[in-house]
């Protein structure tokens, strides 16, 4: 899968991944693994503060 594109995309450790979903202050995210080549689990959304990274 293909994710280039989005503000401050990055992989994590597990098959995850994260981006931010909305500047500003407080910052919002949003932390995915890929399941299968066409699915994802969204496993946070939230504030950067207490994203799980």
């Amino acid at each position: 899968m293909q994710w280039g594109g989005w503000p401050h995309y990055g992989n994590l450790p597990g098959n995850k991944h994260h981006c931010h979903i909305k500047k500003g202050r407080p910052i919002y995210v949003m932390v995915w693994r890929v399941i299968d080549s066409q699915t994802v689990g969204v496993t946070y959304v939230g504030t950067h503060e207490r994203a799980p990274y």
